[in-house]
């Protein structure tokens, strides 16, 4: 069994389980691959409602929860903690990396899977993660390579609650995925080819490979290592037939 069908088997289970104990169920946190998956499935999901969550909007990994209120007559909330991380003398600590606070928390032996984003302000880190480790990480994290640090149960500060968006141009060959990707990558068309043959493209939460697709606006493309973009269409044209391309970033 490899690692798609491992992954549709786990989601039809909780799922499952949601129909018929009528209770909501939820998932550990989704990568980007694994929710391309879920919303892949929406045929052999269409007997439950469901939906996702990563504790903020534009996040990058989430949660699906399976149920709603229509049919349970409640609603239940994602079980999602965040967890403040901060150095106990800011003057001697050090500029801390998203591997680094992750390195830490797996070194703990905590699974990838319950671990949402991690957003770095400065040198506080804010970690979302499911709810039952919430109190491990508090309790047993405390360095962070040579760093002491202090854990505590937080909230998202207003202005990480959201991933900022940031408009920006780029000349394109045309508005065709793979000349868009081309553009924001810096690659040629040809290199920029292996992006969709390894499955690093996804376009409205789904997997893309096919390279010859024409974005429509409001779309959103995701490069795996680059960014999340909204294609927002194009306008004007250079003198050898080239095409402003109209982006929002999600940064």
């Amino acid at each position: 069994m490899n690692e798609e069908q491992i992954t549709k088997h786990k989601i039809i289970d909780i799922a499952n389980r949601s129909y018929k104990q009528n209770i909501y169920t939820f998932s550990n946190f989704l990568s980007i691959t694994e929710l391309s998956i879920l919303y892949s499935m929406k045929k052999e999901l269409s007997f439950i409602s469901f939906d996702t969550f990563g504790g903020y909007d534009g996040c990058e990994r989430a949660m699906v929860r399976f149920g709603s209120e229509e049919l349970f007559g409640y609603t239940e909330d994602f079980p999602i903690t965040v967890i403040k991380i901060s150095p106990l003398i800011e003057k001697f600590s050090e500029e801390l990396g998203h591997r680094d606070y992750l390195g830490a928390l797996m070194n703990l032996g905590i699974k990838r899977e319950l671990l949402g984003d991690i957003i770095i302000n400065n040198k506080t880190a804010y970690v979302l993660c499911v709810e039952h480790i919430a109190n491990y990480i508090t309790d047993n994290l405390n360095t962070i390579k040579h760093t002491h640090v202090q854990c505590e149960l937080s909230n998202l500060p207003q202005d990480s609650q959201a991933k900022k968006l940031e408009d920006i141009e780029i000349i394109s060959a045309s508005p065709r995925i793979d000349a868009v990707v081309a553009a924001i990558t810096h690659l040629s068309r040809s290199q920029a080819l292996n992006y969709f043959t390894s499955k690093k493209i996804y376009v409205n939460n789904l997997c893309m490979e096919n390279n010859s697709y024409q974005l429509k606006c409001d779309d959103i493309l995701v490069i795996r290592g680059y960014g999340k973009y909204i294609y927002k269409g194009f306008n004007k044209e250079t003198r050898k037939g080239r095409v402003y391309i109209q982006l929002q970033h999600y940064t």
